[in-house]
C-alpha cells in the first residue's frame, strides 16, 4: 500500500505535535522521555510513541491477582454444577480437590514456559515461540487461533460469567425464598459491566486498588461459610455430608462436566502469565506465586463445600442457582443480608480482575499482526488499553443477552481446555526443540503429559455424552478463523477505510500504539 502523506498539527497546543500516517496519530516530543506512577512512554526522535508498562507487580500482588481471580463467582455458583455431574457429596469434594490439583499441574507447566519465554499474553507467547518459527504459512495458526478465540470467546466468556454471578447474587436479596426474574439479573449485569469498565479505563491504579480490596472481602465471607459450617457439623448437623458417595454416578463422561464447573472455580490460574513483562523476578515470583496461591485456594474450596453439605441437602443444592445465600438463611438467619454483600464485593472483584488481564491479550497479539490494531492501543494520558477493554466488554454484553450461566461456563469451559492443552504440547515440543534452553523452573515431564490427557478427556467427552449445539458453534467459530487469518494476517491485505476507523477511535478515545517489542529471531 501507498504510504501517505504524514500531517502534523499541534491539537491542544502543548507543543507536542501529534502525527497522522497511515491514518494512524501518533505524537513526538523531540525524542525525550516522560514517567509517571504506571507508565514510561518515550517519544522516539522519528515521531513514534511508545508506552510501556512498568515492572511494578511483585510476590504478594502477584499471588493476590492469581487468587483474587479465582475465588471470584465460581465457588458461589458452581456447587450445583459439579453435584450433577458426580452425583453424590464426597464425589462432588472429590471432583473439587482433583480439580485443584489439575489447576495447580496447568499452572506448574505456565509457570516453566512463563520463566523460560518471559513475555506477557499467556498462551499466545508460548504458542508463537514454539510453533510460529516451524513453518512460514501454518506456524502462526495455533497462535492466531488461540488470539482468535480469546478474543471473541474465551475472555468474554469469562468475563461475562462472573458479571452475570455479580448480577444473580446482588438481585435475589430482593425475591426472597423466589428465583428473581432472568431479565433482572442480566439489566444487574450489564450495569455492572458499565461500572467495572470504566474503573479499568480510567485507572491502571484504581483498578489494582479495587482488586486488593474485595480481595479481602472474599477471603472474609469463605471464612465466615467455613467457621460456620464447622460449629453446625459439631452441633450435630452431620446428616447430609455422611451420606458419602450414596447416587454416585458411575459413567464416567459425567464427569467431565462436573470437573467442567469445578475448573471454572479454578479459572485465573494462568492470569499472572498475561502479565509476566510487569512483574519483578519472574524467574522466581512466577512459580513461587502459584505455590502459594494455588495450595491455598483449593484448601478454601474445600471447606466451603464441607460448609455448604453441612446444612444444604443435595436436592436442595441442585435446586439453587445461588448456594452462598441458601446457606446464609439457614445458619446466621437475620444477619444472611451479608452473604449476598460479601458475595457480590467477590464477583465484582473476579470480574474486574478478569478484565484487566484480558487487555494484555490484546496487546500482545496486535504485535503479532494477529488483530486490529487499534485494539492494542493504549490512553495517552491514563497507560490502560482503553479501545480492548471497551470490546471485551461489548462482547460480553452480547454473551450475556442469549445466554444462561450453565451455557456459558459449558462454553468456556470447553474453548478453554483446548488451548491448555495445545499449550502444554509446545512445552512437550519445546523441551525437545530447544533442550538448552535456560528454564529457571522446570516442571516434571509427567506433569504436562496429564494436562494433555486431561484436556483431551474434557474436550472430547461432553461432545459424546451430550452434544449442544455452542460446542458445533466453537468448532464453526475455530474453523471461520482461517478464512480471516490467510488474507488478513498471511497475505496482509489491507482494508484501507480501516484507517480512518483507526483514527477517529484514536481522538475519540484519545490512545495510541503501544511500544514496539522485540520479536524472536
Amino acid at each position: 500500500m501507498a504510504k501517505q502523506e504524514s500531517n502534523k498539527v499541534d491539537s491542544e497546543g502543548t507543543g507536542k505535535m501529534a502525527t497522522e500516517h497511515d491514518g494512524i496519530v501518533t505524537t513526538e516530543d523531540d525524542g525525550m522521555m516522560t514517567t509517571n506512577d504506571d507508565v514510561s512512554v518515550t517519544y522516539e526522535s522519528d515521531g513514534g510513541q511508545g508506552v510501556r508498562l512498568q515492572r511494578n507487580v511483585g510476590l504478594v500482588s502477584g499471588t493476590a491477582l492469581i487468587v483474587g481471580t479465582m475465588i471470584g463467582s465460581g465457588i458461589f455458583v458452581s456447587p450445583k454444577g459439579v453435584l450433577v455431574g458426580a452425583g453424590s457429596v464426597a464425589m462432588s469434594l472429590v471432583i473439587w480437590g482433583a480439580c485443584g490439583i489439575l489447576a495447580m499441574f496447568g499452572a506448574l507447566v505456565y509457570a516453566e514456559l512463563g520463566t523460560a519465554i518471559p513475555k506477557s499474553g499467556g498462551e499466545h507467547a508460548y504458542l508463537m515461540y514454539v510453533f510460529g518459527p516451524m513453518h512460514k504459512v501454518w506456524g502462526p495458526v495455533p497462535t492466531f487461533l488461540f488470539d482468535w478465540l480469546g478474543v471473541f470467546i474465551i475472555r468474554p466468556a469469562q468475563f461475562a460469567v462472573m458479571a452475570l454471578s455479580l448480577g444473580t447474587y446482588a438481585t435475589q436479596p430482593f425475591y426472597g425464598q423466589c428465583e428473581a426474574p432472568l431479565s433482572t439479573k442480566k439489566i444487574a449485569t450489564m450495569l455492572a459491566l458499565i461500572v467495572i469498565t470504566f474503573i479499568n479505563c480510567w485507572s491502571v491504579k484504581a483498578a489494582t486498588k479495587v482488586q486488593t480490596f474485595l480481595t479481602a472481602s472474599k477471603l472474609l465471607v469463605i471464612v465466615i461459610i467455613t467457621v460456620g459450617g464447622i460449629y453446625m457439623m459439631a452441633a450435630g448437623s452431620v446428616a447430609y455430608i455422611s451420606e458419602g458417595f450414596e447416587d454416585t454416578k458411575e459413567n464416567p463422561t459425567y464427569w467431565a462436566m462436573a470437573f467442567y464447573n469445578g475448573l471454572w472455580a479454578y479459572d485465573g490460574w494462568n492470569n499472572l502469565n498475561f502479565v509476566t513483562e510487569e512483574l519483578k523476578n519472574v524467574k522466581r515470583n512466577l512459580p513461587l506465586a502459584i505455590l502459594i496461591g494455588i495450595p491455598l485456594t483449593t484448601i478454601c474450596y474445600l471447606l466451603v463445600n464441607i460448609g455448604y453439605f453441612s446444612v444444604i441437602s443435595k436436592e436442595e443444592m441442585l435446586l439453587s442457582e445461588a448456594v452462598a445465600m441458601m446457606w446464609g438463611r439457614k445458619v446466621i438467619g437475620v444477619m444472611s443480608w451479608i452473604i449476598p454483600i460479601f458475595v457480590v464485593m467477590s464477583c465484582f472483584g473476579s470480574s474486574n480482575g478478569s478484565l484487566f488481564a484480558s487487555g494484555r491479550l490484546s496487546y500482545a497479539a496486535a504485535r503479532e499482526g494477529h488483530l486490529v490494531q487499534v485494539l492494542s492501543f493504549i490512553d495517552v494520558k491514563r497507560c490502560t488499553p482503553v479501545p480492548s477493554l471497551i470490546f471485551t466488554a461489548i462482547m460480553a454484553a452480547i454473551l450475556i443477552l442469549p445466554a444462561d450461566l450453565s451455557s456459558l461456563i459449558g462454553v468456556f469451559g470447553f474453548t478453554a481446555w483446548i488451548f491448555y492443552g495445545l499449550t502444554a504440547v509446545a512445552l512437550l515440543v519445546l523441551r525437545r526443540t530447544e533442550p538448552d534452553l535456560p528454564r529457571p523452573y522446570k516442571v516434571p515431564i509427567v506433569i504436562p503429559i496429564i494436562v494433555v490427557l486431561a484436556s483431551l478427556y474434557l474436550i472430547i467427552m461432553p461432545i459424546a455424552q451430550e452434544p449442544q449445539i455452542g460446542f458445533l458453534y466453537v468448532l464453526l467459530f475455530i474453523a471461520s478463523g482461517l478464512c480471516v487469518y490467510f488474507p488478513f494476517v498471511y497475505y496482509k491485505v489491507h482494508i484501507h477505510w480501516m484507517d480512518t476507523v483507526t483514527k477517529y477511535i484514536q481522538i475519540f478515545l484519545q490512545v495510541v500504539p503501544p511500544a514496539v517489542q522485540e520479536k524472536r529471531s
